[in-house]
């Protein structure tokens, strides 16, 4: 097995000197293309590579809903379907431990925290002393965490404590593959082995219908953002620019009468700042309402982003540069707007929930996220 994932790590080194924007190998679906990939020749071979090797273990302890389990609608609605996809058993997954490449843990942070966190108590033992009995309980009977120490493990969590959880087991902060959503560098997000997972804020767990929006001629709004006071950015930003500029809609709260879906779609550019943590719902309802996004944020990882080049179509502000935020945007030439705003629109793709998953969509690009962690490491017995 190790062999072999050397072969397809030379492949991919090998199809990295093509320097073409466009991928050489033939495709039935999609070809990656364009400026929005770091190098779509190396990303496409990988893929491709993903999809005739990986496989993925699922540990069977555990009883819902605690684990096997999560939520398909909120804020969280990331984790839950991706934990419901993959218990379905038929993309990617192996009932054989020893044919697996990595072995998934699959607890849900979110749903450790509905059933054992006492609100108000700022104590989460009870959810991270959950996590160390299981990681006991498959070392004992596995022979692969101890194997690894965990490095071909993974966990993903779309919560705010899912870092926090995983620093109860020291192997599983400082080694396994973390998907997470808060993909914060400060609070020990390591992008060569843990992987940025999308926030998608699913209002009804309804996935149909989300994306498309108005031409760029049709947009009359320079910026827009509304959202509640958390944390010391978005302060910043309302502080700046609340009610400041017509150009800048801003707000904490939406007027009767204005609705978010069609500020969106009237937008050109679509502020994400960061809350309390440092991922947004944001950034992926702006990819849907094909409004280019600004992220605001210190530390933040996006998603796919050892694929995806960012700056191809989006912004990205630092929090000090705030107070200059119209100036950054005014500065973007119509040229540069128009084909960021493209670029949006091609990488949606890589965003989309769908009902069956469909390749290089979100299910399968988080797969491939972890695909490559799993090419960086090397397991001996």
């Amino acid at each position: 097995m190790e062999a072999n994932l050397a072969k397809i790590r030379s492949s991919i080194r090998e199809a990295a000197r093509v320097r073409n924007l466009t991928s050489i190998y033939e495709d039935p679906d999609y070809v990656p293309k364009g400026p929005i990939y770091r190098n779509a020749n190396a990303f496409h071979r990988s893929y491709l590579e993903m999809e005739k090797l990986f496989k993925i273990y699922i540990y069977k302890e555990g009883d819902p809903p605690m684990f096997h389990d999560g939520p398909c609608k909120s804020i969280y609605s990331s984790e839950g379907r991706f934990i419901h996809e993959l218990e379905k058993g038929k993309s990617f997954t192996t009932t054989d431990p020893d044919k697996a490449l990595v072995y998934f843990l699959p607890f849900s942070v979110v749903m450790l925290v509905q059933y054992l966190y006492v609100p108000g108590s700022h104590e989460i033992d009870a959810i991270g002393n959950t996590v160390v009995d299981y990681i006991k309980v498959i070392a004992d009977k596995y022979p692969f965490w101890n194997r690894s120490l965990g490095a071909d493990h993974f966990i993903l969590s779309c919560h705010d404590w899912g870092p926090r959880t995983s620093s109860y087991v020291p192997h599983l902060f400082n080694n396994s593959i973390r998907v997470l959503c808060n993909a914060n560098t400060s609070e020990g997000f390591n992008p060569k082995k843990d992987a940025s997972f999308p926030e998608i804020h699913l209002r009804t767990g309804e996935i149909t219908g989300l994306v498309g929006g108005p031409s760029p001629s049709r947009r009359s709004i320079l910026a827009f953002f509304a959202g509640r006071l958390h944390g010391h950015i978005r302060r910043l930003l309302l502080e700046q620019w609340k009610d400041k500029d017509q150009d800048m809609q801003v707000h904490d709260q939406l007027r009767n009468g204005m609705s978010y879906d069609s500020m969106l779609k009237n937008s050109r550019f679509c502020l994400c700042p960061s809350g309390y943590e440092v991922a947004s719902p944001r950034i992926v309802e702006a990819i849907y309402a094909e409004c280019v996004p600004v992220l605001i944020s210190d530390g933040y990882v996006p998603p796919f982003s050892d694929v995806l080049n960012w700056k191809a179509f989006s912004i990205q502000v630092q929090v000090k540069d705030i107070p200059k935020l119209k100036d950054i945007l005014m500065g973007i030439s119509q040229r540069q707007y128009l084909r960021m705003q493209r670029r949006v629109k091609q990488v949606q793709r890589h965003f989309v929930v769908n009902g069956l998953p469909k390749r290089f969509d979100e299910f399968h690009m988080t797969i491939h996220s972890i695909w490559l962690r799993r090419l960086n490491i090397r397991i001996h017995d």
